[in-house]
């Protein structure tokens, strides 16, 4: 996915070491205090919400976190050019570029117009790239354009299933991002992916009578961990999310 053709007769690199206990730290505040040791190592997690929720964000805080860590990553969009990416990163203190040259982070962009090409790079390349570079957290940004791609429920469905049991295979820990149903913010547009995911955090607006609006999380599921389910406000600062665990929602 965009290496040379030498670095892809390169040997494959070793993962970096999962975390001691099996669990990797979201670098979300206040979120991984509410999970009490991040998520397991190797689930793939699905963050939902409608635009604005702060989805990407939150994807890439969580590939900060593991690059900071010493881990390596890969941020793949079918939304945002690279340095669309890298500028986002940016505005909330995050400078990417180093991290690009020393090859600890790859940002891959993919065309959606091109569905044909995209699906089969994803199907065929992907697992092996991972594995390769050795990067143990990986972001697909978003799942709902990708499953756009398919032709029908059907096939959606197969290749979804197939994509989740390629990167599993990899023991990366995986970010998705979603989009909800207009009228449903606890459903993902398709209704697919929430079920094979192994954890589903839901971003949305909490709306009163009066017009206030305040930003709200909660952990829907979350495979191998006990946690709450109780819904917490949160914020989009200049350094990202942060949820504010001891505060209750309006």
């Amino acid at each position: 996915m965009g290496e040379s053709e030498s670095e892809a007769r390169a040997e494959p690199e070793a993962p970096e070491p999962t975390p001691a206990g099996g669990f990797v730290l979201t670098g979300i505040d206040g979120l991984d205090e509410m999970l009490g040791r991040g998520v397991p190592a190797g689930h793939i997690i699905t963050v939902m919400g409608s635009f604005g929720t702060g989805k990407t964000t939150f994807a890439m805080q969580f590939l900060m976190q593991g690059l900071i860590n010493g881990e390596k990553g890969i941020f793949i969009s079918l939304e945002e050019d690279v340095e669309s990416v890298i500028a986002n990163a940016a505005s909330f203190g995050w400078d990417l570029r180093p991290y690009v040259k020393d090859k600890k982070l790859h940002i891959v962009k993919l065309e959606p117009a091109d569905a044909k090409t995209t699906v089969t790079r994803i199907k065929s390349e992907l697992p092996d790239f991972i594995k390769r570079i050795g990067a143990s957290r990986v972001v697909i940004d978003s799942v709902s354009l990708l499953n756009m791609l398919f032709a029908d429920d059907k096939e959606r469905r197969e290749k979804l299933f197939s994509l989740c049991k390629q990167l599993k295979s990899t023991g990366a820990t995986c970010v998705f991002t979603a989009e909800v149903k207009d009228d449903n913010p606890r459903s993902s547009r398709d209704g697919l992916v929430e079920y094979v995911s192994d954890g589903v955090i839901g971003l949305r607006f909490n709306e009163r009578e009066n017009g206030d609006v305040q930003l709200v999380i909660q952990v829907i599921k979350m495979r191998r961990l006990k946690h709450p389910r109780s819904v917490k406000p949160y914020s989009i600062t200049d350094q990202g999310l942060e949820v504010h665990g001891d505060m209750e929602v309006f």
